[in-house]
């Protein structure tokens, strides 16, 4: 299997930088283990979405899409549960 390439939407980079500093490294984890594998154990699909993906980091929450055919991951939104699907 390719590894995949991360791109980060300038949006979700915002919003990475304004994360606390104990979750801010936990997320960038998440994110580049994306590179190996795009739909890790724990990872769902969104519903009403043809190509929308989520992990859950505790709180947080970390959206986005899969384009196979390009072998790129492209993290839209990092966003509070409470926060991210609005």
């Amino acid at each position: 299997m390719p590894k995949y390439r991360v791109d980060v939407a300038p949006a979700a980079t915002r919003a990475i930088d304004a994360l606390d500093g104990s979750i801010r490294p936990r997320v960038i984890r998440k994110i580049m283990g994306l590179k190996e594998e795009p739909r890790p154990a724990g990872c769902k699909k969104l519903a009403g979405s043809d190509n929308l993906w989520r992990i859950r980091m505790g709180s947080y929450r970390i959206v986005y899409t899969i384009e196979d055919a390009e072998v790129l991951v492209l993290v839209t939104r990092v966003a509070h549960r409470r926060e991210v699907y609005r």
